[in-house]
């Protein structure tokens, strides 16, 4: 039987300054030598400045245009001034990744690794039934989930390349 082409999608979530960014940079390098190709989306709870000022789009923007455009021959970008969309748009446009990272999404549905840092928080902010793993500094534990200290970027990612494969190879209910 062919096994079915499916990403990934795996959240990593805590609250704010709790490390998401920090863990991310370093389970990417990791899931790279696993032979992943990997994608990241951010959620922004604030509002973020995609153009610096003084660029071509920045000028464009800030002439009237609600959307600018730009590529070049190894990459690009495009920016709309509109209301957020559903994440699932921004999954579209990565359909060549094995496993697309969200940074962010606390409250979605997406399986996802948890962040809980005691300098910041001490508690779970994710429901437990979406959670592959709480990786924590604290004594935090939740009943079925599976435990991993802040610098166990290998751990997180084995699971992640268990899940990948399983994804691959049955249908999504199967490997849940």
């Amino acid at each position: 039987m062919d096994a079915v082409r499916k990403q990934l999608v795996v959240a990593v979530s805590g609250v704010k300054n709790s490390g998401k960014t920090t863990f991310l940079e370093h389970l990417l390098p990791i899931l790279n030598k696993k032979g992943f190709k990997v994608a990241v989306i951010k959620h922004d709870g604030h509002d973020f400045e995609p153009d610096v000022k003084g660029t071509d789009t920045w000028r464009l923007k800030n002439a009237g245009a609600y959307g600018t455009g730009i590529f070049s021959d190894s990459r690009w970008m495009v920016v709309k001034e509109e209301p957020a969309p559903d994440e699932r748009i921004l999954l579209e446009l990565f359909p060549e990744a094995d496993v697309i990272l969200l940074e962010g999404m606390k409250s979605s549905a997406y399986p996802k690794f948890e962040i809980v840092r005691k300098e910041i928080s001490e508690k779970s902010v994710c429901r437990a039934e979406t959670l592959l793993g709480l990786v924590t500094d604290t004594d935090l534990s939740i009943p079925g989930v599976p435990c991993f200290a802040l610098d166990d970027y290998e751990a997180c990612a084995e699971i992640i390349k268990q899940k990948s494969h399983c994804r691959r190879q049955f249908s999504l209910d199967f490997c849940s």
